[in-house]
């Protein structure tokens, strides 16, 4: 068996961070294609249980490297110790998440390694016949999807959305190896010295973590009618979600815009109020649980996807959804909510 495909874990405050799972999922199906070994390897502080959980949720082959500076993500030490086990096992693809951590030390190990790197990719796969990577990522401001190849220089590198993809399904049954890593003491000195942390608690829930998004489009027709999205999604506990048209309007700030050019979700509730649905926007919700679409146009893009679908006005709409919604809520707590 090959070496084959490799996944950068993260962890957050010494436990994995739900990203690598969803890495698993993409790592997963590449090396199945490869006929090759999937590995995840975790700088940190995580455990043996840990370990196993990422074997659970896809992985052959768990690499652990332990030492209480790589608790926190520094970009050289992180990059110093992935160089010296990427050229100890020489894996053939090397998948990150592109969250802080993923944009920042993948492109310092590409140019370390001499090797490509294709940023924000929303979709992987593997030419059979070649055995190449192939990476799918927007270009041109979003308007097309390039594919690219990396035919001479390994390993093969990208960076996937987070949230574009669900984790497999747990399974305790499965069976991998755990390999514990050792390094000598200075291939963990770095020249960045954390001071302190502070959190931002003024800072907006990302809707990428968000359980139910309630997304507006242009056909609210103002930033005064695009208002009634924050209305429906107070309601509900939600976040507030855009088309890219709304953003580029000025009515809502590109934290909230989901699609190719934004943000990818999968909450169990999505709600699409006035979104026609362009392939933009649907590459970004498609596999959201449930989807809920209002739009008054009835071939609209967005009920090929919609489990459910009204086809009416937003000023008509709108006020009888809120009115039900506030019923909802008067008598009975959010949480037991019909489903």
């Amino acid at each position: 068996m090959i070496e084959g495909v490799w996944v950068l874990g993260e962890e957050r405050n010494g436990t994995v961070h739900p990203v690598s799972y969803e890495l698993l999922a993409w790592g997963r199906g590449l090396a199945e294609k490869l006929g090759a070994r999937l590995t995840c390897v975790i700088l940190g502080q995580s455990s043996l249980s840990d370990a196993k959980e990422l074997v659970y949720r896809g992985a052959d082959r768990v690499v652990l490297v332990s030492h209480e500076r790589l608790s926190t993500f520094r970009v050289d030490s992180h990059t110093r110790v992935l160089t010296e086990l990427i050229e100890r096992y020489k894996p053939e693809v090397l998948l990150a998440a592109a969250t802080t951590m993923g944009r920042t030390v993948m492109p310092a190990l590409a140019a370390t390694l001499h090797t490509g790197l294709t940023a924000d990719c929303t979709e992987l796969d593997i030419d059979e016949e070649k055995g190449l990577l192939l990476q799918t990522r927007p270009a041109i401001g979003g308007n097309v999807l390039a594919t690219i190849t990396t035919p001479r220089h390994r390993p093969q590198m990208a960076t996937v959305r987070p949230k574009s993809k669900r984790p497999l399904p747990r399974d305790p049954s499965r069976q991998g190896d755990l390999i514990q890593e050792t390094f000598e003491q200075e291939d963990f000195t770095s020249r960045v010295v954390r001071v302190a942390f502070e959190l931002d608690e003024t800072s907006e829930g990302s809707i990428q973590d968000a359980d139910i998004v309630v997304a507006g489009g242009r056909g609210f027709k103002n930033a005064k009618g695009f208002a009634d999205v924050s209305e429906v999604a107070r309601r509900l506990g939600a976040a507030v979600g855009a088309s890219r048209a709304v953003v580029d309007q000025g009515w809502a700030s590109y934290a909230h815009q989901i699609g190719l050019s934004g943000k990818s979700v999968t909450p169990k509730l999505s709600m699409a109020l006035g979104i026609s649905g362009s392939p933009n926007h649907l590459a970004g919700m498609a596999s959201s649980e449930v989807i809920v679409a209002v739009n008054k146009d009835p071939e609209a893009n967005i009920f090929k996807v919609a489990d459910f679908g009204i086809v009416g006005d937003l000023a008509d709409v709108i006020p009888v959804l809120l009115e039900r919604l506030d019923h909802l809520n008067a008598v009975a707590p959010k949480e037991s909510l019909p489903e």
